[in-house]
């Protein structure tokens, strides 16, 4: 889990526009999202967009 603390964290700080993984368990789940969210706003850093891919890509 710290391998995914680290990575959000790094996507936080870059301000990127969209997070995509596979690891629901840890990353993609709304409720550790809101959590995610909550941090970043009491760091001064913006939301965090975190998708799956089949949300970013589609039924390709």
């Amino acid at each position: 889990m710290l391998a995914d603390a680290e990575h959000i964290a790094m996507a936080s700080v870059a301000r990127v526009d969209v997070l995509v993984s596979w690891n629901f368990r840890h990353v993609v789940n709304l409720q550790r999202i809101h959590g995610y969210h909550d941090v970043n706003r009491r760091l001064g850093y913006p939301a965090l967009e975190i998708r799956s891919p089949r949300e970013v890509l589609g039924d390709e």
